[in-house]
C-alpha cells in the first residue's frame, strides 16, 4: 500500500485525509476488514485500475464499524457517496467507478456527487 493525501477540490476539507492506496489484489480484498478503528482523518483508497460497478462494489463482512464510502471515476470525479453499515453484504456505486475511498462516517457530508478530488503523495 502506498501512502497518500486526498483533497476535495470542489469543497475544500478542513484538513486533507491521509491513508494508503490499495492496488494489489490482497490489499484491495482486505480493505478495512478486521480494522478496529480509523484515526480522525485516516482513510484508504481502493484502486481497481479501471472503471466498473461490479469491481468497485464492497461488502462489510468482518467490519466492526460503519464507514463513509466515496466512489470516484478515472478522473477522480465523485460519482456516488454512501454510508456502509458493518456486517452488511453489499454496497455498489450507482455509476461505474475506478476508486473507492473508505473513511470515518463523520466525513460523509464532506463529499458530494460531482466533487473533484486530488490525490498527492504523502
Amino acid at each position: 500500500m502506498n501512502p497518500f493525501n486526498i483533497e476535495n477540490i470542489t469543497f475544500p476539507l478542513l484538513k486533507p485525509l491521509y491513508g494508503k492506496m490499495c492496488t494489489s489484489f490482497f490489499d484491495r480484498f482486505k480493505g478495512l476488514m478486521f480494522t478496529k478503528e480509523l484515526a480522525e482523518n485516516e482513510c484508504i483508497i481502493i484502486d481497481e485500475g479501471k472503471e466498473s460497478k461490479l469491481n468497485t462494489s464492497i461488502h462489510m463482512f468482518f467490519m466492526f464499524f460503519d464507514i463513509a464510502v466515496i466512489w470516484a471515476d478515472k478522473n477522480l470525479k465523485v460519482v456516488d457517496v454512501g454510508l456502509a453499515k458493518a456486517w452488511k453484504p453489499y454496497y455498489a456505486s450507482s455509476e461505474p467507478a475506478r476508486y473507492v475511498l473508505e473513511t470515518r462516517v463523520g466525513w460523509l457530508k464532506s463529499f458530494h456527487k460531482g466533487d473533484q478530488l486530488r490525490i498527492s503523495n504523502a
